[in-house]
């Protein structure tokens, strides 16, 4: 029989990672204490999940991947959970339907809390007594769990902005939430990169999502990318000049989302008695003109960077600049939660944090790519298609989330993410 003590050893750091489990699942709970308790099951568009399902499909993830396969005699505390909150995985059961989430009015959320302090408890049995033979793949397995916990959390302050923004009293999340600095960004000025064959992906130590590997080459022409990312004052100017009505700015697609959705600013941005204000996690305010832009689809950052003389950057452009630079920015744990102006003097600006900024790549698999094996291959692979790449995180990313072979993606008419842009040019 295999000795416990031994088995515990083997787990890398495992009072370290018990550590960081009960930390990560903590700080989703944080997210949601702000919250009403009719706050945690509205459904505010297909796109976006109750922050109920949210904290209930996290603890799911655990369940499903890491306690039935290793935990001995777990028992779940009610199967179906295993359908109300799978989210996508075809190959693992049947997922409850997305845009239906919002119906699950049961249970409740004192019940889904107790769901979460059930699957927590089993962990950490499990963990203070892995079976030495799975001890690697539990490893590997929490790791992923952990990271998927992070990406919830962003989409839990995504969700609760756009739910709170339906309401026509404008209610804020938070009202304590951290000022930005008030500052005026410098002018952006251009930074030359030399083209040739470079490497970019993940190929190093530590973790990373299968959809960041393998490390491979790229050849990459002579670049320029503007030293910080477009502010609300660059972007007011692009209205200003009727962008949203000049189809010469656009792709098509984006040209004929405009005119059916009416779009004429940014998501969250609107005009009142002269002024513009802009629906924020601390509620309404005037528009922080010295801010990033954001809550803007991949289709308006591209007119946008036509208007301007400019283009998006490359996924790969954007991954070289980035990778000698330390990851610092305006993330989660700044406590602003919204985009803040640029700091002064910095030679490349918020290439990390504040926004995510929208790529001109196509979310498709690196030269290589192989999924994950069984039902966790669905975690990114199948979604291959039809998306765009966005890079860098957000001011609602947790910090150590990030690194700079990040791939997020979403579908090009995609808004309520935290997402702006950067420009680029040719060298």
């Amino acid at each position: 029989m295999p000795d416990p003590a031994s088995a515990q050893s083997a787990l890398p750091s495992s009072v370290s990672l018990m550590e960081r489990f009960q930390r990560i699942r903590a700080a989703s709970e944080s997210i949601c204490a702000p919250l009403q308790i009719e706050d945690y099951v509205i459904q505010s568009m297909p796109d976006a999940s109750p922050p109920k399902w949210h904290l209930a499909h996290v603890s799911w993830f655990f369940e499903a991947f890491v306690l039935l396969p290793f935990l001995h005699g777990y028992r779940v505390l009610d199967e179906a959970y295993d359908h109300l909150f799978n989210s996508y995985y075809e190959t693992h059961g049947k997922p409850f339907p997305r845009a239906s989430r919002g119906l699950l009015s049961r249970p409740g959320v004192a019940e889904v809390y107790r769901y979460r302090q059930h699957v927590d408890a089993a962990m950490g049995e499990l963990l203070a007594r892995p079976p030495v033979e799975h001890v690697a793949e539990i490893a590997r397995r929490l790791e992923l769990g952990l990271q998927h916990e992070q990406q919830h959390q962003e989409l839990l302050l995504m969700d609760i902005l756009h739910i709170l923004a339906q309401n026509p009293l404008r209610p804020a999340y938070r009202s304590d939430l951290r000022p930005g600095p008030g500052q005026l960004p410098d002018e952006p000025h251009w930074r030359d990169y030399p083209g040739g064959l470079q490497q970019i992906g993940h190929g190093g130590e530590g973790f990373a999502f299968d959809c960041e590997t393998p490390r491979h080459r790229q050849f990459l022409e002579g670049f320029r990318l503007a030293s910080r990312p477009v502010s609300c004052a660059d972007y007011l100017a692009f209205i200003s000049d009727g962008g949203y009505a000049r189809p010469e700015l656009w792709l098509a697609d984006g040209w004929s989302l405009v005119q059916q959705a009416g779009w004429r600013a940014p998501l969250y941005w609107q005009r009142t008695d002269g002024r513009w204000l802009e629906m924020t996690l601390g509620g309404l305010h005037p528009l922080d003109l010295q801010a990033p832009v954001c809550h803007i689809s991949f289709y308006e950052a591209d007119a946008y960077a036509r208007w301007a003389g400019a283009r998006l950057p490359s996924e790969a452009e954007w991954e070289i600049a980035a990778s000698d630079l330390p990851i610092t920015g305006n993330f989660l744990e700044n406590d602003h939660l919204h985009p803040v102006a640029a700091p002064q003097a910095a030679a490349m600006s918020q290439l990390y944090g504040d926004v995510w900024e929208w790529t001109a790549s196509a979310y498709r698999p690196y030269p290589g790519f192989r999924p994950l094996p069984g039902s966790l291959g669905e975690y990114n692979g199948k979604f291959m298609c039809g998306q765009m790449v966005l890079r860098g995180g957000c001011c609602v990313t947790p910090q150590a989330h990030i690194r700079a072979t990040y791939r997020n993606f979403f579908y090009p008419a995609m808004r309520w993410q935290f997402a702006g842009l950067r420009l680029a040019k040719e060298a």
